[in-house]
């Protein structure tokens, strides 16, 4: 079986794994708290993003990975960082709910726009295809990756359902 196959059926079942242990453990946790208590703890598990700059760090990578890995490398080891800040400014936000949530919103995008370039750069640039390559990074794509996407998801979700509550909450204007 090929480096490009492994990888693939790494990260697919990555995604199996997490959402399966998300169902049965960390989704019905999340439902049962108050919005922001579950939005902190989705908070909490992206601050630690900043680790995306071991990409930048020579070494860790293989050394014989293609030139254009610099602009992948650049752009998830940058979005990680920036989600990561962002992340770490809503937790210590959290006492004051609107830039709390402001700055969960803008994690958030930022996170989803950072992953997203990340799958397409990778494939763009047959990244799966050198996954032996990666060294001590391939696990990040395996195993870290796909439970931050999860989150996002759940976070957006979540403030999703809290605003339709709030307007199905609100009383129907007369007129």
């Amino acid at each position: 079986m090929s480096a490009e196959t492994i990888f693939r059926i790494h990260l697919a079942l990555g995604y199996v794994t997490w959402l399966l242990c998300f169902g049965a453990y960390v989704w019905p946790w999340l439902k049962s708290m108050e919005r922001d208590e579950a939005q902190r703890a989705i908070a909490t598990v992206h601050s630690f993003r900043f680790f995306g700059l071991v990409f930048l760090v020579p070494g860790v990578t293989g050394d014989h990975l293609p030139a254009d890995f610099s602009a992948f490398s650049n752009f998830s080891a940058y979005g990680d960082f920036a989600t990561g800040l962002l992340a770490i400014l809503a937790l210590l936000a959290f006492r004051v709910r609107p830039l709390f949530l402001a700055l969960v919103v803008a994690f958030n995008l930022v996170g989803v726009v950072d992953l997203l370039g990340d799958y397409t750069l990778a494939t763009l640039g047959n990244l799966p295809a050198r996954a032996g390559e990666f060294g001590s990074t391939y696990a990040i794509p395996i195993i870290y990756v796909p439970l931050l996407m999860i989150t996002h998801v759940v976070a957006f979700y979540l403030l999703m359902r809290s605003r339709a509550a709030v307007a199905a909450a609100s009383p129907a204007p007369t007129t």
